[in-house]
C-alpha cells in the first residue's frame, strides 16, 4: 500500500476525470491520459468546477483545491503516462475489445510491480486479465458516479488476482475515503446484476403500456424510496451503457431473462443515450433543473 504513489487513469471522461479527482484529493501523483488533448483540457475543467463546489460547501479549503489541481499532469501517449506507474485505473468505454487492447499495452509499458485496474461495471476481469503476462496483479476497482460523492467501490477478484493485490487495493479504497466491497468475478458481478435487471423490467413495463415513465419512476420513488427512479436513472448511466451491461448479461448467463428489451436497443440506435445525448426517457436542456418526459413518450398512459 505504501509502495503506491503514482496513479495513472486511463480515459478522462466522466469516470475517469472523478477517479482522478479522488486520488489527486488524497495526495496521489495523477496522470491522466486520453487520446485527445481536447478531452483532456475538458475534464480538467470539470475537476476544477467540482473541486470549486467542495470549497463553496465547506468541504475543502481552496489551498487543498490548489494542491489537489496541482497533482494532476495529462498525457496522450500511454508510455509517457503509464511508465513510473505504481497502480494504472483504466476507466475507458465499456467495450471488451478497446479493453483488451488497452491491458496488452499497460502489460508492455508498464512497470512489473505495477497493478493493473480496470473501472468495468461488467465485463470479465479473469478474461482481460487473461491477455496480460501478470494476471495476479489485475484487478477490478468499479468506482460509482458521481465518483467524488458516492463512497462505494466494488473489488473485483479474476480467477487468478492474488490475495495480497486484493488487501492492497482494499486498504486503498479505505484510504481514499470510500467503502470497500470485494465480489468474485461473475458477469454483472453484483452491483450491476441486480440493478440492470431492474432498470431492464422497467424499459419493458414502458414498451408494453403497463404504464408511463412518470408512473413508473414515481412508483419506485415513492414506494421502494429510491432516490431516483430506473428510468431517470438509465439516462443517466447513460441508454448505451445499460444495454452494454445487459449484453454481458445475457451472453455470459445465457438466460434470456438477461435479454435486453427491444425498446432499450433501439433507442441506443437511434442515438437517445439519455442525458448524455440530451434525450433519453427524458428530455434534458442545460441549465434546466425541470425533469420533462421525452415527447416520444409524452402520450403514454
Amino acid at each position: 500500500m505504501s509502495a503506491i504513489k503514482n496513479v495513472t487513469v486511463i480515459g478522462s471522461g466522466t469516470m475517469g476525470n472523478g477517479i482522478c479527482h479522488v486520488f489527486a484529493q488524497h495526495g496521489f501523483n495523477v496522470h491522466m491520459m486520453d487520446i485527445r488533448q481536447e478531452a483532456l483540457d475538458k475534464a480538467l475543467l470539470t475537476i476544477g468546477k467540482n473541486m470549486d463546489r467542495q470549497v463553496s460547501k465547506g468541504a475543502i479549503t481552496q489551498t487543498s483545491k490548489d494542491e489537489a489541481m496541482a497533482h494532476i499532469s495529462t498525457f496522450t501517449n500511454m508510455f509517457d503516462a503509464v511508465k513510473d506507474a505504481d497502480l494504472v485505473v483504466e476507466a475507458a468505454t465499456e467495450d471488451i475489445e478497446l479493453k483488451i487492447n488497452i491491458f496488452k499495452q499497460l502489460d508492455e509499458h508498464c512497470k512489473p510491480e505495477c497493478i493493473l485496474a480496470s473501472n468495468t461495471s461488467s465485463i470479465s476481469i479473469t478474461r482481460i486479465g487473461s491477455y496480460t503476462k501478470r494476471p495476479g496483479q489485475v484487478i477490478g476497482m468499479h468506482f460509482f458516479n458521481p465518483v467524488p460523492v458516492m463512497k462505494l467501490i466494488e473489488i473485483i477478484n479474476g480467477y487468478g488476482t492474488r490475495a495480497e493485490i486484493t488487501d492492497i487495493i482494499f486498504k486503498l479504497a479505505e484510504t481514499l475515503g470510500k467503502v470497500p466491497c470485494v465480489v468474485n468475478d461473475y458477469p454483472g458481478f453484483i452491483s450491476n446484476r441486480i440493478l440492470m435487471p431492474m432498470i431492464n423490467e422497467a424499459v419493458l413495463a414502458l414498451q408494453e403500456g403497463v404504464a408511463g415513465i412518470n408512473e413508473i419512476d414515481s412508483v419506485m420513488k415513492l414506494g421502494m424510496a429510491h432516490p431516483m427512479g430506473p428510468l431517470q436513472l438509465a439516462d443517466f448511466i447513460g441508454l448505451d451503457t445499460c444495454y452494454s451491461i445487459m449484453h454481458v448479461l445475457h451472453m455470459g448467463f445465457g438466460n434470456q431473462k438477461y435479454a435486453p428489451a427491444t425498446l432499450l436497443a433501439n433507442m441506443v440506435q437511434a442515438g437517445y443515450l439519455g442525458v448524455k445525448s440530451g434525450e433519453g426517457f427524458y428530455k434534458y436542456t442545460p441549465g434546466s433543473k425541470d425533469l420533462v418526459v421525452s415527447e416520444r413518450f409524452s402520450g403514454k398512459k
